[in-house]
């Protein structure tokens, strides 16, 4: 599954698939990242490590491994 990721807030970026549906959030706090799905991506996305990670690109890489596809910064 291809992943939009857009910037929302200074810390936040939101999580949409290609059709836009929203498939949840990456939260950043000081140093450390953290994924929270929802709706349908929490089946997708079940057993996915939500963090904390180092970096947004780690946070990303950790999605793309768990759904086997491509995050895309929009």
């Amino acid at each position: 599954m291809d992943i939009n990721v857009k910037p929302s807030t200074v810390t936040s970026w939101t999580l949409t698939d290609l059709l836009g549906r929203s498939l949840g959030t990456i939260d950043g706090a000081g140093e450390t990242f953290t994924i929270h799905a929802k709706g349908f991506a929490l089946e997708t996305m079940d057993g996915i490590s939500t963090g904390p990670f180092a970096s947004l690109d780690d946070a990303l890489a950790e999605i793309e491994k768990q759904t086997r596809g491509a995050c895309r910064m929009v």
